[in-house]
């Protein structure tokens, strides 16, 4: 039986942030990882810290996706202190392109609600086509305007999960890979797993294998409803520095590689490519940039996002099963931050966040019992 303080399940972004976050605070962590062929989000996403758009409908999002990137230059310091990895965070904030009057009316719609529910402290431009093109060199005639807000930026997300891995060795976290969880129980004082032929023990645990969550919380008695979303992104050869803001379809890279994507498709967990899909990122980034419609492809990947059933992030400590903590969200790049330096100090019981709250398990069981009666 191997013992520990605190185990996290999942040695993704999310799952090693809060690792991370743990041991600043002194605690003894091991992190179980299910191995190399399971299925990741962490090394095939964007790499975007975006803030504009998110939390519609839900503000009490905006405002911890917004806490989140404020918190970032803290965060990125402390790692690369420890491991002398610099992340390329950049944070001049980012650009939506509309390629229509309908984008762009719907990106108004949506900015304005937030703007309002944040009591008008949420910044951002609409910017007419004229506009644009001088902010942004090289757009293309199909754009119509865009949207800008100085809060968003990005980072290098390869390098960040490379970061937090060596930061959290550094500080004493043991990292385990190859231990799929198969079964997790309550015990009278903490929790027993089992991964592979290995028993452990820890007074407190983490759930956040992304994707997994659903079947280990419910053998804790708990309902996760996230399901998988697959995006698909496009990379190109080395370019020259031509676009020094990050959009929501197009990024240049510190490398000089240029990402495409921002695809959502609903197939299950398949990760594969596809070319349709393909073909439509690459026509959409061409309208955005037509410069690029000249560049080579080098590479192409599918991943699967973390979805919940509202799209927003679920921090759950359930009553029933005191020490156990289940985190689900599909932006572990923008929030590892915050999943460092808030939700850790949160699941470590050092302090109490009432910005937690609105992310429990318990909004889908108000929602079902609201349509129940009606």
């Amino acid at each position: 039986m191997q013992k520990t303080d605190v185990i996290v399940v999942g040695a993704g972004l999310v799952g090693l942030s809060i690792a991370y976050g743990l041991a600043l605070l002194g605690r003894q962590v091991s992190v179980l990882d299910e191995g190399d062929d399971a299925f990741r989000a962490a090394r095939g996403n964007f790499g975007l810290l975006w803030v504009q758009g998110k939390g519609y409908g839900m503000s009490p999002y905006a405002q911890w996706t917004r806490d989140s990137v404020a918190l970032w230059p803290r965060f990125a310091a402390s790692l690369q202190a420890d491991t002398g990895i610099d992340l390329h965070l950049r944070q001049a904030g980012g650009f939506q392109l509309c390629l229509s009057d309908a984008e762009m009316a719907d990106e108004s719609r949506q900015l304005h609600w937030l703007r309002k529910s944040m009591n008008g402290d949420y910044p951002f431009e609409l910017l007419d086509s004229a506009q644009l093109r001088s902010r942004l060199l090289g757009v293309g005639p199909s754009v119509v305007g865009g949207c800008y807000s100085p809060m968003d930026g990005h980072v290098n997300p390869l390098k960040l999960l490379r970061a937090l891995y060596a930061a959290c060795r550094l500080r004493g976290v043991r990292i385990i890979n190859g231990q799929r969880v198969s079964a997790v129980g309550q015990r009278a004082s903490g929790f027993e797993l089992h991964a592979g032929d290995q028993r452990w023990y820890a007074g407190q645990i983490v759930l956040a294998a992304g994707l997994g969550n659903r079947e280990l919380g419910a053998q804790l008695g708990l309902d996760v409803p996230v399901s998988p979303n697959r995006g698909q992104i496009l990379v190109t050869e080395r370019l020259k520095p031509f676009l020094h803001y990050p959009t929501t379809y197009v990024r240049q890279t510190d490398e000089g590689t240029v990402q495409l994507g921002d695809s959502h498709e609903s197939v299950g967990f398949d990760d594969a490519t596809g070319s349709e899909v393909m073909a439509a990122i690459a026509a959409r980034a061409v309208r955005c940039f037509p410069q690029l419609g000249q560049v080579r492809l080098v590479r192409a990947w599918g991943a699967l996002r973390v979805l919940s059933a509202d799209g927003f992030p679920i921090y759950e400590a359930p009553a029933a099963c005191p020490g156990a903590v289940v985190v689900s969200c599909h932006s572990g790049v923008t929030l590892a931050a915050i999943h460092a330096l808030r939700l850790a100090p949160w699941i470590g019981g050092e302090c109490a966040d009432p910005a937690v709250g609105p992310f429990s398990l318990r909004r889908f069981t108000a929602k079902h019992e609201v349509r129940h009666v009606g």
